[in-house]
């Protein structure tokens, strides 16, 4: 099947790109599986692959400004160790990225004038990457660079770029900075610069893999994917954590662990009583996961911290404090009886399927007494 699949997909994708790849150092089998990866997390039906693979090797690629602000340089960190392709990849062969204190080689003047070359040479056509979030008190002298303000700096580059990706929670939505009290005035880029186009990737940090997926649809069809109501991709926060949660059939059955360490918690029971914020997260943690796919926090045995939803640093917390309720469910004491509730009613559904079967029997046994007399 795996064979049959993989001639599938070289028969999508051209051979004139299978060979670029390879003549980089990148097997078939590894550029083919991660335009499979790319094409799956962007549900978008397997046909699109040999699209996607193209735009990936098109000839106007736009530039990318990737600016840090109030942030501790997560995302960018989590963008290097990806390895789907590897961060190496994404910069030298799909995208240029002409801007990134962390990466560049230039610094000081020299770093700026790059930047500001890229702002007038293709302004209109490149793609803004935002980290950190913008602080506005007291005309936002709590970040500065180059003795501009970020604000500034946000505003001049987001309000020119083709579209402005915003990564990690604290750009998204101001994350923590933006925790009460909020003494710098720290917001988001959409609170920043109202009339920008602004895809938010909240995460603390961001998964690689989706900014990936993101950059490659917007290279492909030219258009940042379809979001929700808070301006977030749908193909990567469009479903519950709580829904794909490997742990859920635990929640459904009343399995819960009590204490980090107790048996239900060494069996990988649910950890909605430990604080678990999955049944009020949207995220695709369970499917996509960290470092290079191994694992993520409900799989480590943590509970969700909630993340990448607006303001979860107030809105969440405390974080080892159950909610206090689950949506869909009712008042929080219902969480201690729906297991309960579930497995009587299971056991009413199979009692009942019982009496049925037998109603069924005694009726074949009876047709068949009539029958036999006949």
């Amino acid at each position: 099947m795996q064979e049959q699949q993989s001639v599938f997909n070289e028969e999508i994708v051209s051979e004139k790109i299978l060979e670029k790849w390879e003549s980089r150092g990148v097997s078939r089998r590894s550029f083919l599986k991660f335009c499979s990866v790319l094409t799956a997390s962007l549900a978008l039906p397997a046909s699109m692959m040999g699209q996607i693979a193209e735009a990936m090797e098109a000839d106007n690629r736009p530039p990318v400004i990737w600016v840090e602000f109030q942030g501790c340089t997560g995302d960018s960190e989590a963008f290097l160790r990806a390895n789907q392709p590897t961060a190496a990849d994404v910069i030298l062969d799909y995208l240029s990225i002409d801007y990134h204190e962390t990466i560049m080689a230039a610094a000081g003047h020299q770093a700026e004038e790059a930047k500001h070359q890229t702002l007038e040479k293709y302004k209109g056509k490149y793609i803004a990457v935002v980290e950190g979030s913008i602080p506005m008190a007291d005309n936002g002298v709590y970040c500065t660079i180059g003795g501009d303000s970020a604000v500034n700096i946000a505003r001049q580059v987001c309000g020119n770029a083709a579209a402005t990706i915003a990564v990690g929670s604290c750009s998204s939505f101001g994350g923590i900075p933006a925790a009460n009290p909020n003494p710098t005035g720290a917001v988001s880029v959409s609170e920043a610069v109202p009339g920008a186009t602004v895809l938010n990737m909240p995460g603390c940090p961001l998964n690689a893999e989706n900014l990936t997926a993101a950059i490659v649809h917007f290279l492909t069809f030219n258009r940042l994917p379809a979001t929700d109501q808070f301006g977030r991709p749908k193909f990567a926060y469009g479903k519950r954590i709580h829904d794909n949660c490997e742990r859920r059939g635990h929640f459904d059955a009343g399995q819960y662990a009590e204490s980090f360490g107790d048996p239900g918690h060494r069996q990988g029971w649910c950890l909605y009583k430990l604080g678990c914020k999955g049944p009020e997260t949207f995220h695709n943690c369970p499917t996509v996961r960290y470092n290079e796919g191994t694992s993520w926090p409900i799989q480590s045995g943590h509970g969700c911290l909630g993340c990448s939803e607006p303001y979860f640093w107030d809105s969440m917390t405390p974080f080892y404090k159950r909610l206090p309720q689950v949506a869909g469910f009712g008042i929080e004491s219902t969480v201690d009886k729906i297991g309960l509730g579930l497995v009587a009613a299971t056991g009413v559904a199979f009692a009942a399927h019982g009496v049925a079967s037998a109603l069924r029997r005694g009726d074949k046994l009876e047709a068949d007494q009539v029958v036999k007399e006949d």
